[in-house]
């Protein structure tokens, strides 16, 4: 009698590329040229694949035939191997900021002999002819006399995936709904929280190991002082930041994210997107904020700027940001600035193409029978001050003046780097300094250049000169 066949067995050989980069600059370029022919600048040696690389850069060519005419790059491996296999692609970065990058690669194509094998150290991969030497010098891949030169390697390695035929699975940690438990039926507590006559039995020992600022009043506590008293916070909000501890809300919240680690399921977390100043204050997530801050609960108050981040608007971005500079919360401070930052540049820029169109380009169009609007109409268009009038402004001007300070100098850098930084000041900057926000037009200008006339646009800063002299052409 033949014997019963046995489960079928499988297995699964998986061959990929580990990838790694490094970014090498070569500073002072023109002092290298005339090292020689065969001569190199070495990159710091760099792993990947668990093997050392470095990248040679030759900047009068590797091999004497080709006269110095080119410049040659190679990556070497550095490291002791042999039959190394690997995928690399080595990229001439473009420094002007228009991603026209020169690139070698061997990724992303098919390979007819498969992937470059180095037998040994010093092995290398590249290019001879890597870049013609008088295009170079001439090009935008060299800036200030530097050069940037990116280099991936992907090194091939093959593993078999055997399917194990028995495994156990382990839960995700539980410890929070433990402590919760705790929480919930107050067992072995040793503190009381009154607030509003609402009280809250939580465990020392739990809030001291959760936060710096509970340990450090706990252990000027009498033994005996099992109460404290709480005036600034709601009973729902310090219930969540007593979960937060061993885990999240007002004080609810607050013991809620002590005790569980996460935040309270609530709908006041959320719907604060058109708000004004008093519902962004009132919003939970915002009153936690305060918790965290005034408690040191740093996970506590990273979850609150998440949900706060997801709230902001062009009617609420003020509004947050004066709440996450009061609370030291970093990450959605700067979420706000660079937010409004970006909003306020666009408005304005609109503002401008709308002005020369109506003022400059509306004359062009002969068969228009409408009238040119009269100048005095648009070209004394006050420069944001939609922006400058609105609610979330007028509060950080009245209550936060260092912070609309810092908020107008983004404005001005990011209003540079849309502009590809011109040498004129930024209207921004000039506001941020303290300079007026209400006499600020924008003016147009018309000029004489080789016979022709030209039409500009600038900004005038009214009453802040003699009335003398020309004015700075924006470009």
């Amino acid at each position: 009698m033949p014997s019963p066949l046995g489960s079928p067995t499988s297995s699964r050989s998986v061959t990929q590329t580990v990838n790694g980069s490094h970014r090498f600059t070569i500073k002072g370029y023109s002092l290298a040229k005339g090292m020689g022919v065969g001569k190199h600048i070495a990159s710091e040696s760099f792993t990947v694949g668990g093997y050392q690389w470095a990248i040679y850069f030759y900047p009068d060519g590797k091999n004497p035939e080709d006269h110095s005419t080119y410049v040659s790059v190679f990556v070497a491996l550095a490291s002791e191997g042999t039959d190394v296999r690997a995928l690399f692609e080595l990229t001439l970065l473009d420094q002007s900021g228009k991603g026209k990058h020169k690139v070698h690669s061997h990724f992303d194509r098919a390979l007819e002999s498969g992937p470059y094998t180095l037998k040994y150290r010093g092995s290398m991969w590249g290019y001879k002819r890597f870049f013609r030497r008088a295009m170079l010098e001439t090009s935008d891949f060299l800036k200030d006399d530097c050069l940037k030169i990116n280099c991936t390697v992907g090194v091939v390695v093959s593993e078999t995936d055997c399917p194990r035929l028995h495994s156990i699975q382990v839960p995700e940690s539980d410890i929070g709904s433990h402590f919760g438990v705790l929480l919930e039926n107050e067992e072995g507590s040793d503190i009381t929280f009154n607030v509003f006559g609402e009280k809250f039995h939580a465990h020392k020992l739990v809030l001291a190991a959760r936060s710096p600022v509970f340990e450090a009043e706990f252990s000027d506590r009498m033994e005996d002082d099992n109460e404290i008293v709480v005036t600034d916070m709601e009973p729902k909000v310090f219930k969540v930041i007593f979960y937060l501890i061993s885990l999240t809300l007002d004080l609810a919240a607050l013991l809620h994210f002590i005790y569980r680690d996460s935040l309270i399921d609530d709908e006041e977390f959320v719907g604060t997107s058109s708000s004004s100043m008093p519902s962004v204050s009132d919003a939970l997530a915002a009153k936690l904020l305060a918790a965290a801050d005034k408690y040191d609960l740093p996970r506590l108050r990273l979850m609150c700027e998440s949900v706060l981040c997801k709230d902001i608007s062009v009617n609420s971005v003020a509004n947050i940001l004066a709440l996450a500079d009061r609370h030291y919360a970093m990450d959605l401070k700067s979420v706000c600035l660079k937010f409004a930052a970006e909003n306020l540049v666009g408005k304005l820029r609109a503002a401008c193409w709308s002005y020369l169109f109506e003022v400059r380009l509306l004359p062009c169009f002969s068969s228009l029978s409408q009238p040119v609007p009269a100048h005095g109409s648009v070209s004394d268009y006050s420069i944001g001050a939609a922006v400058m009038r609105s609610d979330g402004f007028e509060y950080l001007k009245e209550n936060c003046p260092s912070l609309q300070s810092e908020l107008l100098k983004t404005v001005a850098g990011c209003e540079e780097e849309f502009s590809g930084g011109g040498k004129s000041r930024s209207v921004w900057a000039h506001l941020s300094d303290g300079g007026d926000t209400i006499n600020r037009s924008v003016r147009q200008q018309t000029w004489e250049n080789g016979g022709e006339q030209n039409q500009g646009m600038w900004v005038q800063l009214d009453g802040g000169g003699d009335g003398e002299g020309s004015p700075r052409q924006e470009e």
